[in-house]
């Protein structure tokens, strides 16, 4: 009972809600702990490879200008492992720290998600139309310990930095570098 979606065959609906139906009804486990990351996402990866299921895009995303970025489940589960380790290595993150991400809808926003997930990361997604009174207000909120934005918000993060006492790394989205930040996709 699956439909094509781009040429790609894809769960219904009716079927997420049959499962979560059945565990409501006692029929199906209610498990103590749930990581998507690994509950999920690695067991898609693991019933794609044993061909228990058809491969399809874990993640799909197309920006204005017609550029894509595909991702099957295995490259979501490694890109977000990858992600989850710099988070834990390079920026000194544990399981409860928390993270704000401030960034448009790019593909790495959803790769941070995951990988907080992953790692028990406190993950706070903002707006990328703060301003800087906003952002030093969700950094002092949070106590959040990291902040991952791009090129053109990290001048409205500097302006702030003296004011958010928790913060230990800074992590920047894009191709350049800056002073006293970390670069993501060099990390990777």
């Amino acid at each position: 009972p699956s439909r094509t979606f781009h040429g790609h065959n894809r769960l219904l609906t009716s079927q997420i809600i049959s499962h979560y139906e059945s565990i409501n009804q006692g029929k199906k486990e209610l498990p103590e702990y749930f990581n998507f990351a690994s509950d999920v996402l690695d067991e898609w990866t693991q019933l794609e490879k044993d061909g228990k299921k058809p491969a399809n895009p874990a993640f799909w995303w197309v920006n204005d200008k017609g550029e894509e970025v595909k991702w099957s489940f295995e490259e979501l589960g490694s890109l977000s492992r990858k992600v989850a380790n710099v988070l834990s290595e390079a920026c000194g993150l544990q399981r409860g720290d928390r993270i704000v991400a401030i960034l448009p809808r790019v593909p790495e926003w959803w790769l941070l998600n995951v990988a907080c997930m992953r790692a028990g990361i406190v993950f706070f997604p903002g707006t990328s139309q703060l301003t800087a009174k906003d952002i030093l207000y969700r950094l002092q909120a949070s106590k959040a310990k990291c902040i991952v934005t791009n090129d053109t918000l990290a001048p409205a993060v500097e302006s702030v930095l003296p004011g958010s006492q928790f913060l230990k790394s800074k992590l920047i989205v894009g191709q350049g570098s800056r002073d006293g930040w970390l670069n993501l996709k060099e990390l990777l």
